[in-house]
């Protein structure tokens, strides 16, 4: 058995980051920005008014008598100078006439026809918002970055409408094993519904990746060999099952007959001790234990920080935080135990009490996984461990 850690240093060594495509801005949500991104224009592109109210020129006193020359609106700028003893009428988001120096907002003064009446002193601040206040032409957006709802908001404000981004991971997923039917099938009494490929899929492509449920592989050679020939070309191909070493987990071999080469079997961690990876054709090859729970947990810890290098983020673990335990934990053994846990105020952390890898209703209540390292002594309550959100 190999860690963790060298699992997915080897794992890393597999991967290389995809090409890129350009797409359009309102189709980047989530994408992985690959080249940096300059502004085109100032945003405000000229000083503006943070206020409804009146433009003014100097500071006028209260009681002062202005006259009203103009309007000035969003969208419709006041094309003049204001003089001393001038004012426009402004609202929010409209250009500040050439000559103003504040804003008096339209709470402070009273109007009778083309003149209002100062009636209040002026605020600490002028109530303008100056040329290039949120960003100049030139600044940019670097990359690589995943690109949240705020990022698309702020490449639009910059007049970007299309971005270089990461090509999707194109991931195959193949569950195994003469036990399973899908969802809405009639199972025999002595077989199980696939569940597992379901969370796979959508973690998948949370991830930015595109997921490709193929069908169910018998636990035959001759059907491994005919879905492994529907996943080529993939960039990550995804077993669930068979890939242990009993008479009927043939993942190993068949990839084998296929030409793969194989980077590492079994991990020192749990739940997910039988894990494979290597590399098959053109594509990286991991191949998940079928115990339901595990095979999501190393999803988590395996497949996730594989998609992201290849989207070009980098060969990093999924990033971890630290929650106080709410509770004591016993001396672990020689495997790394990624406890399905829920996190709570401070932040604390409480792990299930039941760890069972079988049970996905017990990872659905979890919001965390808390890591226990291998060789770990026991922890009192009121330590601080590492966890990944999932």
């Amino acid at each position: 058995m190999i860690s963790v850690e060298a699992a997915l240093a080897q794992l890393f060594a597999l991967v290389r980051p995809l090409g890129t495509e350009i797409v359009p801005l309102q189709n980047a949500a989530g994408r992985v920005l690959r080249v940096a991104v300059r502004a085109e224009r100032d945003q405000p592109p000229f000083a503006a008014s943070s206020m409804d109210g009146y433009a003014v020129c100097g500071t006028p006193q209260i009681g002062a008598k202005l006259q009203v020359i103009g309007e000035a609106a969003a969208g419709h700028a006041f094309h003049g100078d204001l003089q001393p003893g001038q004012t426009v009428r402004i609202l929010t988001g409209a250009p500040v006439p050439q000559g103003t120096s504040r804003i008096a907002l339209q709470e402070d003064v009273t109007r009778d026809g083309d003149a209002i009446t100062l009636i209040a002193p002026f605020e600490r601040g002028t109530h303008i918002r100056p040329q290039a206040l949120d960003f100049q032409s030139g600044d940019q957006i670097t990359a690589p970055r995943r690109l949240r709802p705020v990022d698309l908001a702020l490449l639009a404000a910059m007049n970007c409408p299309n971005l270089t981004v990461s090509k999707r991971p194109d991931v195959a997923i193949i569950a195994t094993g003469d036990e399973l039917v899908m969802p809405g099938e009639q199972p025999r009494a002595d077989q199980i519904i696939a569940s597992n490929a379901f969370a796979l899929k959508a973690l998948i492509e949370a991830e930015g990746g595109r997921g490709r449920l193929l069908p169910i592989a018998s636990d035959t050679r001759e059907s491994l060999h005919a879905v492994f020939d529907l996943a080529e070309g993939a960039d990550l191909i995804v077993t669930i099952g068979g890939a242990s070493v009993g008479d009927h987990d043939l993942v190993g071999p068949v990839a084998l007959e296929r030409g793969a080469t194989r980077a590492f079997y079994k991990i020192a961690m749990r739940p997910g001790k039988p894990l494979m990876a290597g590399q098959m054709g053109s594509s990286v090859l991991v191949g998940l234990s079928g115990n339901p729970v595990s095979s999501i947990v190393c999803a988590h810890v395996f497949v996730r920080p594989v998609l992201r290098a290849m989207q070009g983020l980098g060969a990093w673990p999924l990033p971890t935080a630290m929650a106080e335990l709410t509770c004591e934990l016993p001396a672990n053994g020689p495997r790394a135990h990624f406890m399905r846990a829920v996190l709570g105020p401070g932040p604390s952390i409480t792990p299930m009490p039941n760890q069972d890898s079988a049970l996905l209703s017990v990872l659905a209540q979890a919001d965390a996984l808390l890591i226990h390292n291998a060789g770990d002594g026991a922890r009192r309550a009121g330590t601080l461990m590492r966890y990944i959100a999932v």
